[in-house]
């Protein structure tokens, strides 16, 4: 008789649970769905049906990857063929980024594995939708990543700001954060071109920060900041900083715009201050222009939102890091056709009547593009490029990548131990810095992909890797 009934609660649990299966995903049987909340829905489907709702969830992906690249497909075929021009092509993307942050939907990431040439493992987690605008390649979209209350961030270049827990957990996807971003930089912005963009995202003490490109009056453009408080259901920011300044992209002294040498790094040097890199739009004479912040490293106060400025003769710089235990901050900067640098600001100095300058666009280890040609006679007369910095008063670079890599992020990963990643050269640069400030044991590490941000949070090396939008992970233990 005992048998005959644990028989008989196996068989009706069996036939329970597959007719609850089998109600995952369907639509039928609303009205018995309705009896639970979205958690416990949500909470049965994940702990008692797991198989069922990854199965649903990997559907979901293929679906959203086949319907975005036959979108993205028809958009190159047309561009191909001449039916749209390069600007109308990113238009439509920018539009169609905007469309995902206004639907607000969930960001559903991809796996995949990749061993580098160290043999290490490098996780890659592509974002298969809302980041479809990039900075440089026009698709997919560039990004930028940052960590705060163990969550992890990213940002698109048109404005779609996400979040989630935990990044390898297949079953969580991505929530977007409605914001008001696209107030100060829109979709009348992005039609002017790819390089309009978001530059940074920073998070800190509850506050998040956004750099961008800021058209401050018709077609004159600088770099600003907007903030607000961290909240994961809706952010209203409000203008923290914008020069006074800008660079007009036709009507400039040097009959040269550059919309990529803007910069915008955003790091925090106490409670009260952050700094932000400005780069000079390729009016080159604006990194020695002591009135101008274009070409500089600036000190804002978050609180009055003064600011001052710490360092110049920068070109574009893309990278900062506040080493506090050794006390001086590195700055990377891509230089001209050659001539990237790495270098070091001392914090004792920052507060000094004399301001640093590290020589742009009076020295450089690079070229003016096209080489010391005829056509080029007026612009080396103008911006000579020394080799030497310090012959003519100015401070030396720790390093000097001669032919460019395309510098972007730095951070500190260890004692003394320090890796900046590239966009051109696609790959990771590991080094170490001795007791004399000086850069040893240079080691690159190709990752074949352009890597526009970089973060290290709990022994591992995130990466923002644009050319498949997607988030990488590299374990250094």
């Amino acid at each position: 008789m005992i048998k005959k009934l644990i028989f008989s609660i196996i068989i009706i649990i069996s036939v329970i649970y597959f007719f609850v299966n089998s109600l995952i995903g369907n639509d039928k049987f609303k009205n018995l769905k309705s009896l639970l909340n979205y958690e416990q829905r949500q909470s049965i489907k994940e702990y008692i049906f797991p198989y069922k709702t990854l199965s649903l969830y990997k559907q979901k992906i293929n679906r959203l990857e086949k319907d975005n690249n036959n979108l993205i497909l028809n958009l190159e075929n047309r561009k191909k063929n001449v039916v749209i021009s390069e600007h109308k092509y990113n238009s439509l993307l920018s539009v169609l980024e905007l469309n995902t942050k206004d639907s607000g939907e969930d960001i559903i990431i991809k796996e995949n594995i990749v061993k580098l040439s160290n043999n290490k493992i490098l996780k890659k987690y592509k974002l298969t939708s809302g980041f479809y605008a990039g900075i440089h390649e026009q698709f997919p979209g560039s990004g930028y990543i940052e960590f705060y209350e163990d969550n992890i961030f990213a940002l698109s270049s048109r404005g779609v700001l996400v979040f989630r827990k935990n990044i390898d957990d297949d079953e969580e996807n991505f929530k977007q954060i409605k914001n008001n971003i696209n107030d100060f930089i829109g979709l009348n912005q992005f039609k002017k071109g790819s390089n309009v963009s978001l530059k940074d995202l920073f998070i800190s003490n509850n506050k998040i920060f956004i750099s961008y490109t800021d058209e401050i009056k018709e077609d004159c453009w600088n770099t600003s900041i907007i903030f607000g408080n961290i909240n994961y259901d809706n952010i209203k920011f409000k203008k923290l900083f914008s020069p006074r300044g800008c660079v007009h992209s036709v009507n400039n002294r040097d009959k040269e715009f550059q919309m990529t040498q803007s910069g915008g790094k955003i790091i925090s040097l106490n409670a009260n201050h952050i700094l932000l890199s400005i780069g000079d739009y390729r009016s080159r004479y604006l990194a020695q222009d002591y009135q101008s912040v274009n070409g500089k490293i600036v000190k804002i106060n978050i609180i009055n939102k003064d600011y001052k400025i710490i360092s110049m003769g920068h070109r574009n710089p893309q990278g900062l890091y506040f080493d506090k235990e050794n006390n001086f901050i590195l700055e990377t900067e891509h230089g001209p056709m050659g001539g990237d640098e790495i270098n070091l600001i001392e914090v004792n100095e920052i507060n000094n009547i004399k301001i640093p300058n590290y020589g742009w666009a009076i020295s450089s280890a690079g070229e003016h593009y096209g080489g010391k040609n005829e056509s080029n006679k007026n612009k080396y007369e103008k911006y000579p490029l020394y080799k030497s910095h310090s012959d003519h008063g100015f401070i030396e670079p720790l390093y000097s990548f001669v032919p460019s890599i395309g510098i972007s992020e730095i951070v500190k990963i260890g004692q003394n131990k320090y890796v900046v990643s590239s966009l051109k050269d696609k790959s990771l640069y590991f080094f170490e810095m001795n007791e004399k400030n000086q850069i040893i044991n240079l080691n690159r590490i190709s990752v074949s992909e352009r890597v526009r941000d970089l973060r290290f949070y709990n022994n591992q090396l995130y990466l923002f890797m644009e050319n498949t939008a997607s988030i990488g992970i590299l374990n250094l233990d």
